[in-house]
């Protein structure tokens, strides 16, 4: 594991102006906004200043979707990426500006997609439609170079992965995984002792997601939502970037541990004092440094 760096950010003034815009967008979620109104907030909220020409739009296995080419890019080269948002929330919309961040880092096309969301379409409706857009690709002869997710989107890309090697499809040269939400039994020591330390994340707020998510027939502990509990064997390398105050942080250890039981290879780099997907916040000097490095990995593959 890579050494943290300095906390909480080579920026403390950066750092300040995302804890504020965090807090007055988090209060006036919590102030009654529905379901609707909070979606459109979030899309605002991680989308504003992320240039609407950066995306090509498409349609990958039925679901809406959009591609970011950096210039200059390597032609052939795809990630397909997950985005976060807890399985209810978030969309191409709101990770623009990270998707188009990671395309100018690594040199690749990345695509992103619009999956179904709870509680509309509880699971297994997104891992459904995170696969079906892999197996889209994979049909067209575009195998994915790397499958990258943030958050919920980290346990979707890890299914899919894990779906395409049952399935006997090609699999992509890597993982990459920011703040993964991959065990829903939050059983990581991390969800309590980290509590007050991640700005933007709250355990109470990941519970009830994870319920609202899983319905009443399915646990939580089912490896199929919390693809950490599965089996891991036989995967690609993954590369994992989370934030020493993330209380998710715990769920990219166990990944490692277990994955190492059953012969896989994953390397996680904690940056200190970061929260919870904070690659998503491009005024913090970490989010570029972290995004930096994975385009160094990528372009390595």
């Amino acid at each position: 594991m890579t050494e943290p760096l300095p906390s909480p950010s080579a920026d403390a003034d950066a750092f300040a102006r995302v804890r504020a815009r965090i807090e007055a967008a988090t209060a006036a979620w919590a102030a009654g906004m529905t379901l609707a109104e909070i979606r459109a907030s979030f899309e605002a909220f991680l989308g504003a200043g992320a240039p609407d020409e950066a995306c090509t739009a498409l349609v990958v296995a039925g679901l809406p979707a959009c591609a970011f080419d950096a210039s200059g890019g390597v032609a052939g080269r795809t990630l397909l990426y997950c985005h976060g948002g807890g399985f209810q929330i978030g969309s191409v919309r709101s990770h623009t500006g990270l998707m188009s961040r990671l395309a100018a880092a690594s040199g690749m096309r990345v695509l992103g997609f619009d999956y179904r969301l709870a509680p509309e379409h509880r699971f297994p409706a997104a891992p459904d439609d995170a696969f079906a857009a892999y197996r889209a690709l994979v049909a067209a002869g575009d195998v994915p170079r790397a499958l990258v997710g943030d958050s919920a989107g980290g346990a979707l890309a890890l299914g899919t992965a894990m779906r395409a090697r049952d399935a006997g499809l090609p699999l992509p040269k890597a993982l990459v995984l920011l703040s993964p939400w991959l065990d829903l039994t939050m059983s990581g020591d991390s969800y309590a002792t980290l509590a007050q330390k991640d700005i933007f994340s709250r355990p109470e707020q990941l519970k009830a997601m994870a319920r609202t998510y899983l319905g009443r027939d399915r646990a939580p502990s089912d490896p199929a939502a919390s693809p950490v509990l599965g089996d891991l064997a036989g995967l690609p390398p993954i590369l994992v970037h989370a934030g020493g105050h993330d209380i998710t942080l715990d769920d990219s250890h166990l990944l490692a541990r277990n994955a190492a039981v059953q012969g896989g290879r994953v390397e996680v780099e904690v940056f200190a004092g970061m929260c919870h997907h904070f690659q998503v916040f491009e005024e913090l000097p970490e989010a570029a440094v972290s995004l930096g490095r994975i385009g160094t990995y990528l372009r390595a593959l």
